[in-house]
């Protein structure tokens, strides 16, 4: 578990805090959310909302009823990789911080959600912001970002238990215990997550682990806190995928680790594995003047390092660097490790002033990231168990079989205001300025391709927009937001290697831009809410997903000089009794490319790949749909308490959950012989808690139970997948086909937990 889970855990159960340390904590996540006036389009995900997802759900799966929302896990259950969706932007697009503090990887610009998986039930409140929402540290927001929150620091002591276990061997206990605010000021905290599963697909096993301590200081007009966390993650392999023949005979299938002996025989490696381990140290210091002005500062130094481990057959001995070539052999199969090992400095201050009629916030944010990628030896057939394999496993280029080091700096400052220009209308305006800085050097593993390069991008992102309140139940909206976002490291990766190893050249990755306009209505009834959105995402020169991965399964991508996302996004919610609650959303929207020119790896007649890709004979495709994103997203809840009307505590609690979601394209040619067919999956929990010793549930302790069931309908789907092609560049001939992420059928778990 990393940051997230860690500094989450030890909040799980404390009581809400005055009003005074409320605020001053709040103001550590203020700077990247949006408030009740901001014409920004969002969800807010309460406490209660979360703690209803199945306990193995990581982040992405909890929040899958919201609108516009998709998600999928490679294992098939919630626990293990799983992805996001958020109007078709995936998850290098969805900037997402932790009390303000942005945790996309530097490089790669993912969240790997993998590493908190305790998340659902420990943060007080997580708000989605759809489009380019508002100014953020790290990676900006290019679709969608998800800003969370843990719950702060209570009055009195706590302690935390939570137990869970279900389908496929899944297992998850959280533990965490607190001081709560003692009379001098001071409190700490402490935490344990671990959680396992064997997954439904083979090789989906997740091992994971954190811990977390933090000890703080909270008197009148200041509070300092300083935190330590540590997530450790072990997986298996999953991004393969598998084809559509294999999902026909076996759909738990997946050739990671897949080898064969002489004989023939089948064998699987065990440790093809995904492996990584952090270590974050962070203070924060907030500061309340007299004069209706907050100071707060972070710095935040996170240290990683793992790797990625697999068992390869028939190997060119020359690709990986070995001093000599074994007399008359020229292949051997291999274990190795592609790893990394990255230091990440983070220093974010922003200054907040509020009055009746005026809110600003500017902030300032500095960052470096190191990342070291190194390849590592660890065995061939030929050489056998008596070689040292040393030499070849120092993490330079002169000795290993690669190495290569990015650097990253980044500097960002944003000023945002509302200014109510009358009593019904707010005026809001956002601008932020980026200049990130990235250097590459060394070679990598693509047969020692030159990794050298060198650049500067400098953004400016403005955004403005009203919003108008009348009736203490309406609101409407307009803004428009202009962003950019910048490629990625795989990104560059792939570029330079292509041109590195033959073929067309490919120029190099342009940064993406987006013009985002926004128009909604909400109404806010007592027994009825509902809301409307209008929004058009203009993308220029967008960095599009051809459905392909690299070697270390990132995705593959190439510019698309023009496309948009447009369409209507619906909710409603109706709540007649108290007992009774009924919640719905609908998405109804255009992905579309004005031209896209496919590419495919390129191979011989003896199916050799040459390492590089081009654009194919025929590969001109006009007004085309993007992958992976569904013309039609639905969702609904049904919640019942159906006691509540007779006992004082709340009584047991039934909800059923379905989602719907269209057909999805898995390349950019429209083809209907890649596509993810639509697919309806439905799910029912229910829970009961009881208090131990007293009459009043709102006082502690409690107890509490709870089942859930998953794809309640044992529909069998696949929610995810891609599609690769070869360009035989002798017989000019493209050969295609896809892979698949299938998800498990009916399954279930259940939880119990105490908190005191």
């Amino acid at each position: 578990m990393t940051v997230a889970a860690l500094l989450a855990a030890f909040s799980a159960g404390a009581q809400a805090p005055d009003e005074q340390h409320e605020r001053l904590d709040s103001i550590v996540v203020s700077a990247t959310r949006a408030g009740k006036t901001t014409p920004v389009t969002f969800t807010m995900v309460g406490k209660e909302d979360l703690s209803r997802a199945t306990p193995s759900a990581s982040l992405p799966m909890a929040l899958d009823g919201l609108p516009s929302v998709v998600t999928a896990n490679e294992g098939g259950t919630g626990l293990g990789n799983s992805k996001i969706w958020i109007r078709g932007s995936k998850g290098s697009q969805i900037n997402v911080t932790l009390n303000g503090i942005t945790l996309n990887d530097a490089e790669s610009q993912e969240v790997f959600w993998v590493n908190i998986p305790a998340l659902t039930s420990i943060l007080s409140s997580v708000q989605v912001q759809r489009g380019l929402g508002t100014s953020a540290s790290g990676s900006g927001a290019f679709g969608a970002s998800i800003n969370m929150n843990t719950a702060f620091v209570g009055q009195d002591p706590f302690a935390n238990f939570e137990l869970s276990g279900g389908s496929y061997n899944t297992f998850t206990t959280v533990l965490s215990a607190g001081t709560g605010l003692t009379e001098s000021g001071f409190y700490g905290s402490a935490a344990y997550s671990r959680g396992y599963t064997d997954g439904y697909i083979r090789n989906a096993k997740a091992r994971v682990q954190s811990a977390f301590a933090v000890l703080g200081w909270m008197r009148g007009r200041n509070s300092v806190r300083l935190t330590w966390l540590l997530g450790d993650q072990h997986t298996g392999i999953t991004w393969n995928g598998i084809d559509l023949d294999q999902y026909a005979k076996d759909r738990r299938y997946n050739d990671a680790g897949e080898y064969y002996d002489a004989a023939g025989n089948v064998h699987y490696y065990d440790n093809q594995t995904d492996n990584y381990t952090q270590n974050h140290l962070q203070l924060n210091y907030t500061h309340r003047f007299p004069v209706n002005l907050t100071w707060s500062t972070t710095l935040n130094y996170t240290m990683g390092k793992g790797y990625d481990e697999y068992y390869k057959q028939g190997r060119k001995f020359a690709k990986y660097g070995f001093p000599a070539v074994v007399e008359g052999e020229k292949k051997t199969d291999l274990i190795y490790r592609k790893s990394m090992a990255n230091g990440l400095w983070v220093l974010s201050s922003d200054l907040r002033y509020r009055s009746r009629r005026l809110d600003v916030t500017g902030g300032v944010s500095l960052s470096q990231y190191t990342g070291d990628h190194f390849g590592e030896i660890l065995w061939s057939s030929v050489l056998g168990d008596g070689l040292d394999y040393t030499p070849l496993n120092r993490p330079d280029p002169l000795n290993g079989w690669y190495f290569n080091r990015g650097v990253k700096r980044e500097i960002s400052a944003f000023a945002r205001a509302e200014v109510l220009v009358a009593k019904w209308l707010t005026a809001y305006a956002d601008l932020q300025f980026r200049g990130v800085g990235l250097r590459m050097s060394g070679v990598d593993d693509e047969d020692n391709a030159d990794m050298t390069f060198k650049t500067f991008w400098p953004f400016f992102n403005p955004r403005a927009g009203l919003t108008a309140s009348w009736a203490d139940a309406h609101k409407a909206y307009a803004s428009v937001a202009w962003g950019h976002r910048e490629p990625s490291r795989s990104d560059i990766k792939e570029v330079i290697e292509s041109n590195n190893l033959g073929g067309a050249d490919r120029e190099e990755l342009r940064p993406e831009k987006m013009l985002d306009v926004e128009i909604g209505y909400q109404f806010a009834g007592k027994k009825v809410s509902a809301g409307i959105n209008l929004y058009a995402m203009e993308y220029f020169d967008m960095l599009l997903e051809t459905g392909r991965l690299s070697s270390s399964g990132y995705p593959v991508k190439d510019n698309v000089a023009r496309g948009w996302r447009r369409g209507i996004e619906l909710t409603g919610a109706y709540m007649p009794w108290k007992w009774l609650r009924l919640d719905a959303n609908a998405t109804l929207s255009v992905n579309r490319i004005a031209a896209y020119d496919d590419s495919a790896a390129c191979i011989d007649n003896d199916w050799n790949e040459l390492g590089y890709s081009q654009v194919y004979p025929g590969g001109h495709f006009d007004r085309t749909t993007m992958l992976l994103s569904p013309s039609v997203i639905a969702g609904g809840a049904l919640s019942v308490r159906p006691f509540d009307a007779l006992l004082k505590n709340p009584g047991p609690e039934l909800r059923l959950t379905g989602k719907y979601v269209g057909k999805q394209y898995l390349d950019n040619t429209s083809s209907e012989d890649r596509t993810v067919p639509a697919y309806f999956v439905a799910n029912l929990s229910l829970t009961q808690q009881f208090s131990v010793g007293r009459r009043d549930l709102s006082r502690r302790p409690v107890l509490g139970i709870g089942a859930y069931v998953d794809n309640l309908f044992n529909h069998l789907y696949y929610a995810d997948g891609g599609a690769w092609k070869y360009y035989n560049i002798d017989s000019g001939e493209v050969v295609s086909g896809v892979y698949i992420y299938p998800q498990a059928p009916i399954h279930g778990m259940v939880k119990v937990w105490f908190r005191w």
